[in-house]
């Protein structure tokens, strides 16, 4: 029988030991139904999941966020709309629980009232992409608000207009000393040349080995999980619903179940309505590119990487990859 410390040596042991105590349960949090952008290819918008009557009264966010806490949460991850318009609400997470904020950078936190706050920037792609997708260039005002900051990185949603070009965008980013992660844009509005072809996934695949050798303190990534987010394959299964570890606990009617974040919930802004999944309810699971989705899929699905040592290892990257996304082990 094949045992985790069988199948390392005292090193990677010392790496699986770190994380196997960190039994992190996360939820979604809709903060706000409002944005100050209207990104194509939101799945918040384009699925109509925000409309939803928004609870306003923070003593009842505060309540709300106590039984979370009690349900056993002990990470929530804030998405919006834009979080950073409602800053009341993100401090009663901040003081409850621990928390990270996905923001798209254009309102700078205060680090006086959030010193530790997880931040992670949207980013999709390159000025003109940004410009086409999001209507202006983020990345020259939050880079600004946020360079050098120890608790912040840029999620770079990669797009296909993107592939061959990454670099000057990571550049970007080293230069102005954040990290970067690496995720793949799902068109979910069907935006013309922002659809995904086979050859394009195949080549980002190997632009993104390349770029995570060449900025290995940059990046927040493993080659593990390029190959699972290009396509879309794990130890010979494809991702589909069937297989989606971060669907709402309450909502998955899935027989026979298959392995799953214990007790995820993604909650809209009314504190009383569930979305189906860490995504959108519209979007189909054949075509999901989400980073944390994918990621997911491969931690809660240990035991099938334990055939082999070289298995067992990329299981371990991702885990700590995750991890370090949301600040449950250093950098």
């Amino acid at each position: 029988m094949k045992t985790v410390s069988s199948l390392l040596d005292k090193e990677w042991y010392d790496r699986y030991k770190r994380i196997s105590t960190l039994n992190i349960r996360s939820s979604i949090y809709d903060v706000t139904n409002r944005c100050n952008l209207r990104c194509k290819g939101c799945f918040f918008f384009s699925s109509g999941e925000h409309q939803v009557e928004e609870e306003m009264d923070v003593k009842k966010w505060e309540d709300f966020i106590d039984q979370e806490k009690g349900r056993g949460v002990n990470l929530a991850i804030l998405i919006g709309g834009e979080p950073t318009l409602c800053m009341d609400r993100v401090e009663a997470f901040y003081k409850r629980l621990p928390t990270y904020c996905a923001t798209n950078g254009l309102i700078k936190i205060d680090r006086k009232q959030f010193p530790d706050l997880m931040v992670g920037i949207s980013l999709w792609g390159g000025g003109e992409d940004e410009k086409i997708l999001r209507g202006r260039d983020t990345f020259t005002i939050s880079s600004k608000n946020y360079a050098g900051d120890p608790y912040t990185y840029y999620l770079y949603t990669i797009t296909p207009r993107q592939v061959g070009k990454i670099e000057p965008v990571i550049q970007q980013i080293v230069n102005v000393g954040l990290k970067v992660h690496l995720q793949l844009l799902s068109n979910d509005e069907s935006v013309d040349g922002f659809s995904w072809q086979k050859s394009e996934l195949r080549d980002l695949r190997h632009e993104m080995d390349e770029m995570l050798d060449k900025y290995p303190r940059t990046m927040i990534s493993s080659k593990y999980y390029h190959e699972v987010i290009t396509t879309g394959m794990m130890m010979g299964r494809r991702f589909s619903w069937r297989e989606c570890p971060s669907v709402t606990e309450s909502m998955d009617n899935r027989k026979p179940q298959p392995r799953r974040l214990i007790h995820f919930s993604r909650w809209a802004a009314d504190l009383k309505t569930m979305h189906r999944c860490c995504t959108s309810a519209t979007r189909d699971c054949s075509t999901c590119k989400d980073g944390a989705a994918h990621m997911s899929w491969i931690m809660v699905n240990k035991r099938e990487h334990m055939k082999s040592t070289e298995d067992l290892k990329n299981w371990i990257e991702v885990y700590e990859m995750f991890a370090k996304l949301y600040r449950f082990i250093p950098w």
